[in-house]
């Protein structure tokens, strides 16, 4: 049975082996006895040490190829556990979704005949058009819910997945689930919060858009060009602190996962790994996310190619006149398609960034807090010399 232990009390955060935080004098001392920094090689890679590998990555600072080796090596080892929990989460969102969609239509069927037969010229009556708008509305609320929940459930599983991996430590998918779980309110919190924080700049930047549009419709000349060149300056200005916020805070789910920490705890423990080292995090980060894009937009197109044909094939059936009801059966094989090529391609955009991100939150703490030789006594491998 894989260990399902809680992580507030080993290597990862709070003070593991009844010593002080980190597993020796707190930040830099001296762990395990040694000198300051550890044995020769842990922080410097000197001295004819080199970090053991027990799991997917060198508990040693890590470079681009060891994160991105680390990640990939991760799925291919745990992609039962990842894959399997994004399975049952995305695929329990899409079922939920598809049902309030059934539910929806079947309260509102008579009212969208009505409304779709009506002429060019015709109004629809408040009686139709108002249970349809709360239907909608209904429909929308529960997508959000979904998706919320489906988003920080994967937020707290891969880096579930991650400790394990790192100290080469099977799991499996009942003690990730139980882990994930009960750190979903925290990763929900923290996701709302560094959105919140990181969406008020674009905000101000939109209202400044809008405020642009009224003012050019209802002004001409020069009061207008004097818009434009203040949205366009605001939208420059907001957009680059929006993503610095971002980037501050990226490390913060991992924290809360890794660290059992709180939204707002974790929140200043992700800006104080990051500082320092701003450029780099966002980089490798923004790199992550353009690999699991293309990935995402190459798994999508066979599925769209089959979604097509199949929509074709069931608009031939259709007759002069449709009515809603015998439009959406002649596109269901499209719409299933396609809800299964989003459901794959999905779960390689919930995966991959997050994993890359867990790594680059291990790396932070072993660069700053010498985090390997704890790594490396709690995975029962020494320091190997090569020298």
């Amino acid at each position: 049975m894989a260990q399902d232990a809680g992580w507030g009390g080993g290597p990862y955060g709070g003070a593991p082996y009844g010593g002080a935080p980190y597993g020796g004098a707190p930040y830099g001392g001296a762990p395990y006895g040694g000198p300051p920094g550890g044995p020769p090689g842990w922080g410097g890679w000197g001295g004819g040490w080199m970090p053991p590998k027990p799991g997917v990555i060198p508990l040693g600072p890590l470079r681009l190829g060891d994160i991105f080796n680390g990640a990939f090596s991760t799925v291919g080892r745990h992609g039962k556990q990842l894959f399997g929990i994004g399975a049952a989460v995305y695929g329990g969102a899409l079922a939920v979704v598809v049902a309030a969609v059934a539910i929806g239509y079947s309260a509102t069927s008579g009212h969208l005949d009505r409304m779709f037969s009506l002429g060019s010229d015709e109004d629809p009556r408040t009686d139709d058009w108002v249970p349809v708008v709360i239907a909608l509305c209904s429909i929308a609320l529960v997508c959000l819910i979904a998706a919320v929940l489906s988003t920080a459930l994967m937020y707290a599983a891969v880096p579930a997945v991650l400790q394990e991996a790192v100290l080469g430590r099977p799991t499996t998918f009942s003690a990730v689930w139980r882990r994930a779980w009960a750190r979903v309110p925290a990763v929900i919190g923290t996701v709302f919060l560094t959105w919140a924080i990181a969406m008020i700049p674009l905000l101000l930047a939109w209202a400044g858009i809008i405020a642009l549009m009224i003012g050019t419709i209802a002004m001409d000349g020069g009061a207008s060009i004097a818009l434009v060149v203040i949205g366009i300056v605001g939208a420059m200005a907001t957009a680059p602190l929006a993503v610095w916020l971002w980037v501050k805070f990226s490390l913060a789910p991992s924290a809360v996962v890794f660290e059992n920490q709180g939204p707002i705890a974790a929140m200043r423990r992700s800006s104080a790994l990051v500082r320092g080292d701003w450029w780099r995090i966002f980089g490798i980060s923004l790199l992550a996310g353009a690999i699991a894009g293309v990935a995402s937009y190459l798994i999508q197109l066979p599925f769209s190619f089959i979604g097509m044909f199949s929509g074709m094939l069931g608009s031939a059936n259709l007759g002069d006149d449709p009515n809603p009801a015998s439009i959406i059966v002649a596109m269901s094989g499209y719409l299933v398609v396609m809800m299964i090529g989003q459901l794959v391609s999905q779960l390689i955009v919930a995966t991959f960034p997050p994993l890359v991100t867990g790594l680059l939150y291990v790396d932070r703490r072993i660069r700053t807090e010498n985090l390997g030789p704890v790594l490396a006594e709690a995975a029962a491998v020494p320091p190997q010399y090569t020298g």
